[in-house]
């Protein structure tokens, strides 16, 4: 099958339509009542503890990520001549999770080259043409020398022309998403001769900036990270307005919101979740605690995104200021009137392509 970057525009348009879940105002959100709905709304989002905080560091680090059973669900070759690529959808176990991602290299690639996760938005699975064209959008200048990893996260479709391949298990958006892409890493590392181990990255958009922010955290090989409007903060105020709405009844249609009100928000009020576990659960999506494991990173924000609150990013740059990573360990960049778009964000593109492609500096100057 041919492809081209160029011509998948379209679809990439549709991709993006479909990370711009149902819109909410987006005025600084104030904190919550104490007690919302029979839940102590206060003691919920009161600050974490460093004993929490130990407390999932040690539960990250004992969790197993091993890709086992690799095999090939397909292969592929995209376009012609010297600029070809082969797709393969590959499946593996993680967790005893039967998983799908495809990864995606050029042929022929005479050198090792560079690694780029690409973690998706939303909660409708991936749609790998319009995933292309994404990529080649954002890196248009080298599109062809990178090897691509795409993950699904579980319970999600992979889709290909008119082929479907759904991972298993619940879903566990930002939390197990990261276990499923780094056992598809591994599986690419495994199986992908073109692919450096020593030039990973994690690039995310929306729910996908989230999982990628959490992956350099969990991962020291990866160097380098780039969030498009990610959730970082899981106990800033955006998410104590979100979870009171949907404890008044009022629950709002953005990604993952489903997912945390009726596993883990809901439940409090009969006690089937206790208030320790409900907290670890935002603990281990906060990427905003951990910010002094991060790699080099980048995080762009529009300040107008009704889908993810700018002060996400704005709290990440906070952690990261009061780490002492400054540029070019860290940069941050918010868009005036941007949306929950990259398109809408002038520059971005040029600089997630200027950062992915730049000279990696030692690990060890990356993380004090």
């Amino acid at each position: 099958m041919k492809f081209n970057f160029a011509s998948s525009l379209p679809l990439l348009w549709a991709a993006v339509l479909l990370w711009a879940a149902v819109g909410c105002d987006v005025a600084e959100p104030e904190a919550p009542a104490a007690l919302v709905g029979g839940v102590d709304v206060g003691r919920l989002f009161a600050p974490p503890t460093e004993a929490e905080r130990a407390a999932v560091l040690a539960e990250w680090q004992a969790r197993d990520v091993a890709a086992r059973d690799v095999a090939e669900a397909l292969r592929e070759r995209l376009g012609t001549g010297g600029g070809a690529l082969t797709l393969r959808v590959v499946q593996h176990r993680v967790g005893g999770v039967l998983h799908y991602g495809a990864i995606v290299a050029p042929e022929g690639a005479a050198r090792s080259l560079p690694v780029v996760v690409f973690l998706h938005g939303g909660d409708d699975g991936v749609d790998l043409g319009a995933t292309l064209g994404m990529l080649g959008v954002l890196l248009a200048r080298a599109s062809d020398q990178f090897v691509f990893v795409i993950p699904s996260f579980r319970s999600e479709t992979l889709r290909w022309g008119g082929r479907r391949w759904t991972s298993e298990g619940p879903p566990s958006p930002w939390d197990r998403d990261v276990d499923d892409a780094l056992a598809l890493l591994n599986a690419a590392l495994e199986t992908t001769p073109q692919a450096d181990p020593a030039r990973l990255a994690a690039l995310g958009v929306s729910r996908g900036g989230g999982v990628a922010l959490l992956m350099g955290i969990r991962d020291a090989r990866i160097r380098r990270v780039v969030d498009f409007f990610g959730p970082t903060d899981f106990f800033g105020p955006y998410v104590q307005r979100l979870t009171t709405e949907a404890l008044r009844g009022r629950p709002r249609a953005l990604p993952g919101l489903a997912y945390l009100s009726e596993r883990y928000i809901l439940p409090l009020r009969t006690g089937a979740v206790t208030m320790a576990e409900a907290r670890l659960e935002l603990t281990r999506r906060s990427a905003a605690l951990f910010a002094e494991r991060l790699p080099e990173t980048q995080a762009h924000h529009g300040t107008a995104d009704s889908t993810v609150h700018v002060s996400q990013t704005e709290a990440l740059m906070a952690a990261m200021q009061r780490a002492g990573r400054t540029p070019p360990a860290f940069e941050g960049f918010l868009y005036p009137g941007g949306a929950h778009d990259p398109l809408s964000l002038p520059g971005s593109l040029s600089r997630t392509a200027a950062f992915l492609e730049g000279p990696l500096r030692p690990p060890t100057a990356l993380r004090p």
